[in-house]
This record gives C-alpha cells, structure tokens and sequence, in this order.
C-alpha cells in the first residue's frame, strides 16, 4: 500500500476515534484513559414513576451503546497500532494482504472479504 493511501486511512481512523470518544464522553465517564474503558452515567430526569422509568430505559440504552463504542474504539486502535508498526492491512485470518478498497470503506477491518464470508458462512 502506498504511504499516501496509509495516511489517507489513518487520518480517518482518528478522525473516528475522535467521534467516537465524544460521543462516549456525553454519556459516560472515562475510567482507564489507558484501555480506553467507560462506565455509563445513569441519568437523573427526576423522582416520578415515569421518569424513574425513562432514566432505567436510557440507561439500559447507554449500556449497549457503550459496549458498541468501546468495541469499535478497540479496532480503531488495534489498527492505529499496527499502522505505527508497518503491519497494518494483513488478514488475520490467512496472512494475507486485504483490498486496499476494503479499508478505505472500514480502515478498522482486520479481516480480508474472503475470510469475512468464510466467518459469516460458519455462524
């Protein structure tokens, strides 16, 4: 892959990684600035019944997102890493290089096509 297209993906992986740490942070706090792991906020809408009911229900919501933000917040800097280490773009299934045109749609794949079907195929 040429250094242009690299910088190209790595500029969108942080660009990314900043979204999704924002969005995290307005409803979560940051408990390991290292592992990059929240912790969500249970919201306060007041002491009713039905607010009672909305603050259970947003943060039931907030719960599943955080785990979703903070999964794709792992590949983002699982691939970040590897581009730091020249090792970026490799199927880590087969070892093989993975469609520059894979990338640039999702930078975070750590998986060629071939390999994704095959995974996809087996569940």
């Amino acid at each position: 892959m040429d250094r242009e297209t690299l910088n190209k993906i790595k500029e969108e992986l942080l660009k990314r990684k900043a979204n999704i740490e924002k969005e995290l942070e307005s409803f979560a706090a940051k408990t390991d600035a290292e592992k990059n792991e929240y912790v969500s906020r249970f919201p306060e809408y007041g002491n009713e019944s039905d607010e009672n009911a909305q603050e259970v229900n947003q943060y039931t919501t907030n719960l599943e997102a955080e785990r979703i933000l903070e999964n794709s917040l792992k590949d983002i800097n699982a691939s970040l890493k590897k581009i730091d280490k020249g090792e970026y773009g490799i199927c880590k299934y087969c070892g093989k290089e993975i469609e520059v045109k894979r990338l640039l749609i999702r930078p975070d794949s750590s998986a060629c096509v071939s390999c994704k079907r095959k995974l996809q195929n087996q569940k």
